[in-house]
């Protein structure tokens, strides 16, 4: 699991734009594909396709996450973290996070996904608007500690439904990448 209050760092969030010579191709078609990553990694796992929760819970969120959700410093958030998993492998961390206030009032019930991806819910309710792309390298003490690499892609968009925000990071493991390329060489 993540530590309770990960440390703030200055990550440079890009739009697709500024990444264009830093990523391959492969990895620029799956960190910017505005369709449901759930839906794509039940089609690449055929249907073996999993959430494992790690955290949910109330925490304070992180600077950069505040800033993303026009929050002040230090807000209170919920924060979901979870394992999607294809064959049983953890494919991709996730992280996401909403202002207290606003789920509140939501109506929205978080803390009932359970194993159910929070995607499947998000894509699903016409009334959510997915805003802008933006990647980075994440950072490894933002990580689970047994999955804690330097240099994994990760990306993140903010999911609106009128003043409700949902914050969604998704970073990708090395299995999900080496799955890729296997399927894509058969």
């Amino acid at each position: 699991m993540t530590e309770q209050n990960p440390p703030s760092l200055a990550v440079n969030w890009l739009e697709r734009e500024s990444l264009e010579a830093t990523a391959e191709p492969l990895v620029q078609a799956w960190l910017f594909h505005r369709d449901s990553l759930t839906r794509r990694l039940t089609a690449l796992s055929s249907d073996h396709f999993s959430v494992t929760p790690l955290v949910e819970g109330w925490q304070a969120l992180r600077d950069d996450e505040c800033v993303a959700l026009d929050l002040p410093e230090q807000s209170v958030g919920w924060v979901r973290e979870v394992y999607l998993r294809g064959h049983g492998e953890k494919w991709v961390f996730a992280r996401s996070v909403a202002a207290r206030s606003a789920l509140q009032e939501s109506g929205l019930h978080m803390d009932e996904l359970g194993t159910r991806s929070l995607g499947e819910l998000l894509f699903c309710d016409p009334e959510f608007d997915r805003g802008s792309l933006q990647v980075c390298r994440y950072p490894a003490a933002w990580l689970p500690v047994a999955d804690a690499a330097e240099g994994l892609w990760g990306r993140r968009s903010c999911f609106s439904r009128g003043p409700l925000k949902i914050l969604v990071a998704e970073v990708f493991l090395p299995t999900l990448w080496q799955t890729i390329r296997t399927v894509e060489h058969c």
